[in-house]
C-alpha cells in the first residue's frame, strides 16, 4: 500500500462526499492508501457513518480489517460513530469480529457510547458479550459506568453476566458509586449480588454516594429474594445467550413471557 499524511479520499470519506469519492476512484486512486498512522478511507467512512461512501470502497477492494497504529480497525470506527448501517456493511463483506487488540474492543466501544443497536448487531453474529479486558472490564461494566442504561439493559437481555466487571468491582459497584438509581434498580432485578466485595472490601451500598436515594434502594432489597424472582432468574440462567429470542419463542401466556423478559 502507498502511504500518504491524507489524501482527497481520505477527504471525501470522512465527510460523506460520494461524487467525489467516486470521481477520484475513477480517476485511478487507491482506495487502500493509508496515512503513516495506517488510517485507510474506509476507516474514515466508518467514523463518519458514512454508508454509501463505505459500501463504494469495499465494492472497490477496500481492506475489510485494515488496523491503524492505535489498533483501530473500520469495525471499531462504526461502533463510536455508531452506524448500525456501516456495521451491517461490514459484517456482510467478511469483518472479523475479533480485535487484533484489547486496546481498540468494538463492543466495548458501543456499550460506552450508548449504541444499543450496534451492540444487539454484534451480539446476533456471536460476539463474546462478557468479553473482560483488564483495563475495562466487560462491556456490561463499561455500560454501567457510563450511564447507559439502554445498553446495560440489551446486554443483560442477550445473557450477559450480570456480576461479572473489572477485577473485582461488579457493575453493581459501579452503579451504586454513580448513584444510578435505575441501573441499580435494573441489575438487581436481573439477579445481581448486593452482598459482593471488591478489592477495597466494598459492598456497592457503601460506595453510595451521601445523599443518594440509591442507598434507599438497597435497603429495600437486602432481604431474600420473592420465589417469583428466584424462577425468573432459573429460567434466564438455562437459556444462556440470546435469552430474549428463545424466550420469546416459547408457547407461554404473554404474561408469563413479559414477566420472564423484564417488560
Amino acid at each position: 500500500d502507498f502511504v500518504s499524511d491524507w489524501s482527497p479520499l481520505h477527504e471525501a470519506s470522512i465527510h460523506g462526499r460520494l461524487l467525489s469519492l467516486k470521481k477520484l476512484i475513477e480517476q485511478g486512486s487507491d482506495v487502500n492508501l493509508v496515512t503513516a498512522d495506517q488510517v485507510s478511507p474506509l476507516h474514515e467512512a466508518c467514523l463518519g457513518g458514512h454508508a454509501a461512501c463505505a459500501s463504494i470502497l469495499l465494492k472497490h477492494g477496500a481492506q475489510v480489517n485494515g488496523v491503524t497504529v492505535d489498533w483501530h480497525t473500520p469495525l471499531f470506527n462504526t461502533c463510536v460513530s455508531g452506524s448500525v448501517a456501516c456495521l451491517n456493511l461490514l459484517l456482510e463483506h467478511g469483518a472479523s469480529l475479533q480485535p487484533p487488540c484489547d486496546l481498540a474492543s468494538p463492543i466495548h466501544e458501543a456499550a460506552k457510547r450508548g449504541h444499543v443497536q450496534c451492540l444487539e448487531l454484534l451480539a446476533s453474529h456471536g460476539v463474546n458479550i462478557d468479553h473482560n479486558i483488564e483495563h475495562l472490564g466487560t462491556p456490561l461494566y463499561v455500560a454501567c459506568e457510563n450511564q447507559q442504561l439502554n445498553c446495560a439493559k440489551k446486554l443483560l437481555e442477550s445473557g450477559a453476566n450480570v456480576n461479572s466487571g473489572k477485577g473485582l468491582d461488579s457493575p453493581l459497584h459501579t452503579a451504586a458509586r454513580n448513584c444510578s438509581v435505575e441501573l441499580v434498580k435494573l441489575l438487581i432485578d436481573f439477579g445481581a449480588d448486593i452482598w459482593v466485595k471488591n478489592a477495597e472490601n466494598k459492598r456497592p451500598v457503601e460506595l453510595v454516594p451521601p445523599g443518594c436515594p440509591v442507598g434507599q434502594l438497597f435497603l429495600q432489597r437486602e432481604g431474600p429474594l420473592s420465589l417469583m424472582q428466584l424462577c425468573r432468574l432459573c429460567i434466564r440462567r438455562c437459556f444462556g445467550y440470546k435469552q430474549h429470542q428463545k424466550i420469546t419463542g416459547l408457547l407461554l401466556p404473554d404474561e408469563l413471557k413479559h414477566f420472564l423478559l423484564h417488560i
